[in-house]
């Protein structure tokens, strides 16, 4: 049976969408997963919370590893890279791109997510508060405020997971250059 064009296309597109739904899940895990230990609790944030500048947050996340259940994200102060790895083997998936933080209270990620069926950009922003040495967070643009981090931090903080350590580059460089199989 012979392809047409409209064939490879509808291939392409299919490759394409299940690419853009995978990184879709595995965007959505780290959000969950590296979610804070009181996802079910409502908090309100006080009324005369203020917004954190950019440079607050430029000094809360750079050079900084976000850890989360299935991968980490790293933040380097040099040329503001973001690069990510989630997932492994057959579901691993890498991301580069850069981390941006506004006077608005906001970081956002943009990067280019690549999986085996393709990449896909992405740009995943994260709200910030602080009142009385207590920061608190919401993802963009239908999440829910949480502590990130107490005035008092505890290792249940999500704060608790930025480490200055790269768990980020050495993962990377596997997932792009895999050990290629030699038949001796």
């Amino acid at each position: 049976m012979m392809k047409t064009n409209r064939t490879n296309r509808e291939t392409w597109s299919h490759g394409r969408f299940q690419g853009w739904l995978r990184v879709s899940s595995v965007l959505a895990g780290i959000v969950l997963f590296s979610s804070h230990s009181g996802a079910s609790e409502h908090v309100v944030v006080p009324e005369n919370a203020r917004v954190m500048t950019g440079v607050e947050l430029y000094t809360l996340y750079r050079d900084k590893t976000w850890k989360w259940a299935d991968g980490a994200g790293r933040m380097q102060d040099k040329g503001r890279v973001f690069k990510a790895v989630a997932g492994s083997g057959e579901t691993a998936s890498r991301a580069e791109g850069r981390w941006i933080v506004t006077d608005r209270g906001q970081l956002c990620f943009k990067a280019a997510w690549h999986t085996q069926t393709g990449t896909f950009p992405d740009k995943t922003c994260f709200s910030h508060k602080t009142y009385g040495g207590t920061v608190f967070q919401k993802r963009e643009p239908s999440g829910d405020w949480y502590v990130f981090k107490n005035s008092e931090p505890t290792d249940s903080d999500e704060f608790s997971k930025l480490v200055r350590e790269d768990l980020v580059s050495a993962q990377l460089e596997a997932i792009q250059n895999p050990p290629q199989n030699t038949i001796q």
